[in-house]
């Protein structure tokens, strides 16, 4: 007697516009527009402070680094309290946080009781701390409250419309002036926090909250086992690429174009709308890729080696007019489009008890290389030259990349209903 396969429930797609969704992707809205809002006024900003261009390349280097190092701080910081006050505390906590530190960048030109470009570093430092928990908390509560046949839909379209917001950044500083471009930044924040009032936490953590016994939000115990260890690192692994292509190409793209012969000044900020604007398409891609080929690393590959190509032909062919180093950032910003599938990946691969700290530290640790990739292509840049400076931080990020996506396990359809011992 042949037997009869039950066929699979059906799923509706209503609970990806659902209040959760919405809110996480508005909430990395303004979190990309804070985040890359000083890279697209750090030359004006700066020159407003009276500094030189030699000065602005340095010292503009310098306050992007604490801003990173408040990232990977703020990682850490927040990570713990998703998985041990719940991912919502998360939200709330983080967007306080930068939306006031925000509102204080408005006033450096004012500033008199300091010197203006320390207090510049401090304020980027503490709005990277509170940047640092709006991602991971975002991914962790959407990866959580959605069926796990549209977790690669779900994440993709919080970071495809989140993305957006380097967008409206640029937009803003050419319309106002870089002061009140903070202003409206920590504006926003605010006004999302009545926006959070009506998100329910994820029933997830709230079951893994009345376990008292299990042991939540342990940074540590992702080094004390050996497997764990090793897929924490490839998490970290997999996002280097994007933010060599963020943090070292588009960052310094006016340094690279005066080495390519570009006649026309080259505008940083104009070079990270267009990079993100081609992220925020490919990370709407990568979770359509990812679902056809049921498999988040076969998606990620295809993507990482589309960004590897464009940044070859760039730094050895090199552009010949502003507006073509322009369209070069729009299609290696669509190849780090996997970054939503990133931070997927980071939440997949670990159980509730842990996840928000996965999803939380991991894309920060990335974001925290930067500091690595800053000074190592200062370092080599009076020796190598500007572009062959790049091409070394490159090969390394591209190197560990690689390995790093194609040796984790996959987690396409993975339950995520389960702790870590």
């Amino acid at each position: 007697m042949q037997s009869i396969v039950p066929p699979p429930p059906k799923v509706s797609y209503k609970s990806l516009f659902g209040l959760p969704v919405i809110v996480a992707a508005l909430g990395y809205f303004v979190d990309i527009y804070d985040l890359l809002l000083f890279g697209i006024v750090r030359v004006p900003s700066l020159r407003d402070l009276g500094l030189n261009d030699e000065q602005i390349s340095r010292v503009g280097a310098t306050i992007l680094n604490w801003q990173m190092g408040g990232l990977l701080i703020g990682g850490i910081l927040w990570g713990v309290l998703g998985d041990k006050r719940g991912r919502l505390s998360v939200l709330f906590g983080s967007i306080i946080t930068y939306s006031i530190a925000n509102i204080a960048c408005g006033f450096i030109d004012r500033v008199t009781f300091m010197n203006p470009v320390d207090y510049y570093a401090v304020m980027r430092f503490i709005a990277g701390v509170g940047l640092a928990g709006e991602l991971g908390a975002g991914i962790t509560l959407v990866s959580e409250v959605l069926p796990k046949q549209l977790r690669a839909i779900g994440t993709s379209l919080v970071a495809g419309v989140g993305l957006f917001g380097a967008v409206v950044a640029y937009f803003t500083v050419e319309l106002f002036n870089w002061q009140n471009a903070f202003l409206i930044g920590g504006g926003m924040g605010i006004g999302l926090l009545l926006l959070r009032i009506g998100v329910i936490e994820s029933g997830m953590f709230t079951q893994v909250s009345e376990q008292k016994h299990v042991q939540k939000g342990n940074f540590f115990s992702f080094f004390t086992d050996w497997e764990r260890f090793s897929k924490y690192m490839k998490c970290i692994g997999i996002g280097l690429p994007t933010w060599f292509v963020i943090g070292i190409l588009a960052t310094f793209s006016n340094e690279f174009g005066k080495a390519f012969g570009i006649a026309e000044p080259v505008k940083p900020g104009l070079t990270i709308m267009w990079c993100y604007i081609g992220l925020a398409i490919g990370d709407l891609a990568s979770g359509l890729i990812s679902q056809g080929l049921k498999s988040r690393k076969q998606a990620v590959s295809l993507l990482m080696g589309f960004t590897l190509i464009v940044s070859l032909v760039y730094v050895f062919v090199g552009p010949k007019t502003v507006t073509g180093l322009y369209m070069y950032f729009l299609a290696m910003g669509f190849g780090i489009g996997y970054w939503a599938m990133f931070v997927t990946i980071g939440a997949e691969q670990f159980g509730t008890n842990l996840r928000a700290t996965a999803a939380t530290t991991v894309p920060n640790m990335v974001r925290g290389t930067v500091i690595l990739m800053t000074s190592l292509y200062s370092y080599l840049k009076p020796s190598f030259d500007i572009v062959n400076a790049g091409i070394a931080v490159g090969i390394l990020s591209f190197a560990i990349g690689f390995y790093s996506i194609l040796t984790i396990p996959e987690t396409h359809g993975k339950d995520l209903n389960y702790l870590e011992e």
